[in-house]
């Protein structure tokens, strides 16, 4: 009798191992499969905890950059800005400057197209130029690509897999291309804000007004301003100075 019970519990035991090491197996997959995600979908917001990113969209508005880049040198901040093709062509010099300031530099597209009305190939041709245009002339190999106005469709979102780009949008706009004030422009990048914000803003003159009150108001509230990358967990990007194919 002894024996029988000795024998049930000992295939009890085995049975369990037996569950556990499935089970195990399963979460290791699930794991795996997060961070070797195909996903294509945009990202809306980052991860970080106290954490929020300044992300610049540039194809005009060279003339506000420098005393950005000052403002950001000064509380030693690094942050993502989104740059667009044509305007690289244009002004090589101030990419540069913002890749030797330490900042993340995104992909913006060329021509500052609507790629919601795009197809596959032009979706593709807009992000490959401007991505190989921006490592010709400061060796960055761009892994983020932010759509102009935010318009993108499926197209859109394959091209930029295939470029091995995530898309990013927004979680807040301070609109500062139509309303031209620099307390609209603070209210919107501050107001309810809350852990993993993206925020996106323009080298305007109303934002280079705001934008020292808004680095201090995050700073206050023990806020880290970060790059996009380091908010939304830097699963999605890979190392600089690889050729664009």
């Amino acid at each position: 009798m002894e024996r029988k019970v000795f024998t049930h519990i000992v295939a009890n035991v085995i049975l369990l191992v037996l569950l556990v090491g499935v089970a195990s197996i399963g979460f290791i997959g699930a794991t795996t499969n997060v961070f070797k995600s195909t996903d294509t979908s945009p990202i809306y917001r980052g991860i970080g905890e106290k954490q929020v990113s300044l992300m610049i969209n540039v194809y005009w508005g060279t003339e506000y950059l420098d005393d950005m880049l000052a403002i950001f040198d000064k509380y030693g901040i690094s942050t993502t800005f989104f740059v667009g093709g044509s305007w690289v062509a244009q002004y090589p010099e101030m990419l540069q400057k913002i890749v030797d300031a330490g900042h993340e530099v995104g992909n913006h597209g060329f021509y500052h197209k609507d790629h919601s009305k795009l197809d596959y190939e032009s979706n593709l041709q807009e992000i490959k130029s401007c991505g190989k245009l921006v490592f010709e002339y400061s060796g960055v190999n761009m892994t983020l690509f932010a759509p102009p106005s935010g318009y993108y469709c499926n197209a859109t979102l394959n091209a930029a897999k295939e470029c091995n780009n995530k898309v990013i949008m927004w979680s807040r706009d301070t609109i500062d291309w139509r309303d031209k004030d620099a307390e609209t422009v603070f209210t919107r990048a501050t107001k309810d804000t809350d852990s993993g914000e993206l925020i996106l803003m323009h080298p305007t003159k109303h934002t280079l007004s705001a934008l020292e009150r808004i680095i201090k108001y995050y700073t206050e509230k023990d806020f880290s301003i970060v790059t996009v990358s380091k908010n939304i967990g830097e699963i999605w990007t890979t190392s600089n100075n690889i050729p664009v194919d």
